[in-house]
C-alpha cells in the first residue's frame, strides 16, 4: 500500500473509531438523561455492551471514559460502571436562538467597554470576564523558561519576530495539530497577537465594509466589536445551544443574503458552549465550499474538551483552503503573553502582509518561551488537569444556580470550556442586574453584549475559569438574591 493511501486509510479507521465511541457514551448518556437509567443504577457492563452495540471492548471503554468525565458515570473497584448519583435535578436548557433574518450593523460598543472596565477591577468576585484563574496556570514555570531562553540567546530579546513568527513555535503548533485532524507545517501557520488579532485580520483579507460575515446567535462580543470597527454587518445564525449552529438555517441564509464569509466558534463556543459534531463539520465545510465562502474558525476553546480527546476542527476538512483556523493559547495557558495563531489557507501571502503592517510582528519572548514548554511536554500535562478542573467546576456553578436562582432559570450544559450562558425569568433586565451586581462587587457579563442589536436581555454568561471556593458560593447566593428582587 502507498504511503499516502496508507494515511488516508489509518485517518479513515481513526475517525471511524472516533465516531464509534462518541456514539456508544451518546446513547448511554440519553439513557441516563430520560431516566432509563437512573442515579445509582449499574450501566451494562464493558463486555455485555461490546457484543450488544457490537463495538471492540477499547471502545466501550473509550465511552465510559467520556461518560466519566462529564461526572455521568462512575467506576467501583470490583463491581463495575454505575449512573453516578446526583441529589439534584439541573434546569432545563435554553431553546434554539431564533435572530432576525437580515443582517444588520453591530451596535454594542459603548456596553462592551463599560463592561471591559468593569471586568477589570480585580475588587470583583468575576463572573464577568471569560479569563483563566492565574492560580491554575503554570505562570512560574513559564516565567522560568522565559528567564532561560533570555539567557541562552539574549540577542533574541530586542528582535522584530516579524511575521510568519517564531520557526520554533511554529513547529509545535503543526505538531499539535495532528490531534485537531489537521496536517499542518510551520509555514502554514503565521504567529498573531492573540486570538482577537487573528481573527482581526482574518476578517480584513476576505472582507470589504459593507460586507455581509455570517455569525452563531448569540456570539462572542469580541467578534462583533472587530466587526462593527470594519464597517461589516452581521448575519446571525440560529444557534442550539449543544450542537450550534442550524445548518438548515444557515443554507436559507446563504440563499437570501449576498455572505461573503462565516465567522464561527466550533467547539466550545463564548457564551453558548456547544460542540458542534463532526459530520456537522463535514457538512459546514462542504456546504461553504460549494459556494466558495471563506470559513474563519475560532478555535481558542478547543483544547478545553472534558472528554480524553479533543474535538476535530473543521479545518481538518478542508480541501480547498477556504477555512481559515484561528486560535491561540490565551485560555489555556499565558493571557498576559497574547500569543496566538492563524492558518489562513489560501490567503496566507495576504494576510502575512496584513499582520506586518497591523503590528510588524509578536513579541519574540513569550513565542520562545511557550515553544519551550511545548517540547517538553508540560502542556498535555497541564491540560489534563485544567479540563478535570473545569469540568468538576462547571458542574458546582450549575448546582448553585439550581439552589439560589429563581424557577423558570435555564442553563447550558457545555462539554469542555468554562463558560455557562444562563437564561433567566423574562421579566429580568441583565443589564440592569450587570448594574446591581456591581454594587455587590460582583461582575457577571450581560446578555445583549453579544447580539448586534443587544438582543438576549434576560441571559447573562457565567465565567467558570475560577476554582470552587465559599466566595463564589456566596457571590451565587447573592446573584440569585438579587434577581428575586427584580421579579
Amino acid at each position: 500500500m502507498a504511503t499516502q493511501d496508507l494515511a488516508s486509510h489509518l485517518a479513515e479507521q481513526q475517525g471511524a473509531e472516533d465516531k464509534l465511541y462518541n456514539q456508544v457514551a451518546l446513547r448511554i448518556s440519553e439513557l441516563i438523561e430520560h431516566g432509563t437509567l437512573r442515579p445509582g443504577a449499574r450501566v451494562p457492563s464493558v463486555r455485555k455492551l461490546s457484543e450488544q452495540e457490537e463495538v471492540s471492548i477499547a471502545t466501550v471503554m473509550q465511552a465510559y471514559r467520556v461518560l466519566e468525565n462529564k461526572g455521568l458515570i462512575e467506576a467501583r473497584p470490583q463491581s463495575g460502571y454505575y449512573v453516578r448519583a446526583r441529589l439534584w435535578q439541573a434546569p432545563a436548557e435554553p431553546e434554539k436562538s431564533e435572530p432576525p433574518l437580515r443582517a444588520t450593523r453591530v451596535n454594542t460598543s459603548e456596553l462592551v467597554m463599560r463592561f471591559m472596565q468593569a471586568a477589570r477591577d480585580p475588587a470583583l468576585v468575576g463572573f464577568g470576564a471569560a479569563l483563566p484563574s492565574p492560580q491554575l496556570l503554570p505562570t512560574r514555570q513559564l516565567c522560568r523558561t522565559m528567564a532561560a531562553v533570555g539567557r541562552r540567546s539574549p540577542q533574541l530579546a530586542n528582535r522584530y519576530d516579524v511575521a510568519p513568527g517564531a520557526h520554533e513555535l511554529r513547529v509545535q503548533i503543526a505538531r499539535r495539530a495532528m490531534a485537531t485532524g489537521c496536517t499542518l507545517a510551520p509555514d502554514d501557520i503565521i504567529i498573531t497577537c492573540g486570538c482577537q488579532e487573528a481573527l482581526y485580520l482574518a476578517l480584513r483579507a476576505v472582507a470589504e465594509p459593507g460586507d455581509t460575515i455570517a455569525i452563531e446567535s448569540p456570539t462572542y462580543f469580541g467578534v462583533l466589536q472587530i466587526i462593527g470597527s470594519l464597517r461589516l454587518k452581521a448575519c446571525e445564525i440560529p444557534t442550539f445551544p449543544r450542537h450550534g449552529i442550524c445548518l438548515d438555517e444557515l443554507e436559507k441564509r446563504l440563499d437570501c443574503c449576498r455572505i461573503k464569509a462565516c465567522l464561527f466558534m466550533l467547539n466550545y463556543s463564548n457564551p453558548l458552549g456547544s460542540c458542534m459534531p463532526d459530520a456537522k463539520k463535514a457538512r459546514l465545510v462542504e456546504i461553504l465550499a460549494r459556494r466558495n465562502i471563506p470559513l474563519i474558525e475560532d478555535d481558542i476553546y478547543g483544547e478545553l474538551a472534558f472528554a480524553p480527546e479533543r474535538p476535530k476542527v473543521a479545518k481538518a476538512f478542508d480541501r480547498g483552503g477556504q477555512v481559515m483556523l484561528c486560535s491561540s493559547f490565551c485560555k489555556t495557558l499565558a493571557p498576559g503573553y497574547r500569543v496566538g495563531w492563524i492558518v489562513p489557507g489560501r490567503l496566507r501571502d495576504r494576510v502575512q502582509h496584513l499582520k506586518y503592517v497591523t503590528s510588524v510582528g509578536t513579541a519574540t519572548l513569550p513565542q520562545l518561551a511557550i515553544a519551550d514548554f511545548l517540547a517538553n511536554g508540560g502542556f498535555d500535562h497541564h491540560l489534563r488537569r485544567l479540563r478535570r478542573l473545569y469540568a468538576e467546576q462547571l458542574e458546582r456553578v450549575t448546582h448553585a444556580i439550581t439552589k439560589y436562582f429563581p424557577k423558570g432559570t435555564r442553563v447550558t450544559r457545555p462539554t469542555g470550556g468554562y463558560v455557562l450562558w444562563v437564561e433567566l425569568p423574562p421579566q429580568i433586565d441583565s443589564i440592569e442586574l450587570f448594574d446591581r451586581a456591581l454594587e455587590e462587587k460582583i461582575s457577571v457579563a450581560p446578555g445583549p453584549i453579544f447580539s448586534p442589536k443587544q438582543q438576549f436581555r434576560n441571559f447573562i454568561r457565567l465565567n467558570c475559569g475560577a476554582p470552587w471556593s465559599q466566595t463564589i458560593d456566596q457571590a451565587l447566593l447573592k446573584l440569585g438574591q438579587l434577581i428575586a428582587r427584580m421579579m
